[in-house]
């Protein structure tokens, strides 16, 4: 049986079309036996993590060795966050926690500060985080600050540091105020030892009584034992002795023989 070739051009088209619609069907089930298969693996992940961490009741721990660990992971990871939200979102964020003991541990976005944050909250929220009193006492430190600073300015100055910009005017102003202070550091020191030579005459004076005193007491003892001495004193308190002795003793030889001999 012979073949057209219209007939063979015929079967080859056939053969062609059914080649194309089969590599259609494989690859449109390419996709979805991929799809599943991630489907399949993030329900088998989130199965795995139900079964691994569980569900956690929300309440205050009792032991306190796990709550200090629980606290101290917890703060990492907001700390965390919070730089995480500040770099990404470009955040302005302040954090501050209070631990139990009282320890304090804080962040801050390095673009702001605290006070900065503290005062747009107060602008934008209409609470007021401070009163009047306090605002004038934040007041009352700066110019006390400002004063502290102008004033050590000033002592350098005075010191002899730097100078070398200063003008003329404010050079000579230096210049009469070290010699004004000068002259009362002068007088001062000699208030001071004419004070001292004040107190020198008076310890003088006071030792001059002190050495007559003295002196007089020293010549009255010579009279008093003087006079005691010219009436036989001395004399009449060794016989008022000898009478009271109750008995006479003699001295005897330990040998007797010796006495003998004599």
């Amino acid at each position: 049986m012979l073949i057209s070739k219209p007939e063979i051009e015929c079967l080859k088209l056939l053969v062609f079309l059914s080649w194309l619609l089969s590599l259609n069907l494989i690859l449109c089930s390419i996709p979805n036996h991929f799809t599943t298969k991630k489907h399949q693996s993030k329900e088998v992940e989130r199965e795995k993590s139900k079964m691994g961490r569980g569900k956690i009741e929300i309440k205050r721990i009792e032991n306190s060795s796990n709550r200090q660990v629980t606290y101290s992971k917890r703060r990492n990871g907001i700390m965390k966050k919070a730089k995480e939200i500040t770099v990404l979102c470009d955040a302005k964020v302040s954090l501050i926690i209070f631990a139990s003991s009282g320890k304090m541990h804080e962040y801050c976005s390095p673009s702001t500060k605290l006070i900065d944050i503290l005062d747009q909250y107060q602008k934008t929220s209409g609470k007021k985080l401070w009163d009047a009193k306090h605002e004038n006492l934040s007041n009352e430190i700066d110019r006390i600050k400002k004063e502290n600073d102008s004033m050590q300015i000033e002592l350098r100055h005075l010191k002899g540091e730097d100078i070398t910009s200063l003008p003329y005017k404010e050079l000579m102003a230096l210049e009469d105020a070290l010699e004004n202070g000068l002259t009362c550091v002068r007088a001062k020191q000699m208030d001071v030892l004419d004070m001292a030579k004040k107190n020198t005459k008076f310890l003088e004076e006071d030792n001059k009584q002190l050495n007559f005193i003295v002196n007089q007491q020293q010549l009255t003892y010579e009279n008093v034992r003087e006079h005691m001495d010219h009436h036989g004193y001395h004399r009449a308190a060794r016989a008022d002795f000898n009478s009271q002795m109750p008995f006479a003793f003699r001295v005897q030889p330990m040998q007797p023989n010796l006495q003998e001999r004599m």
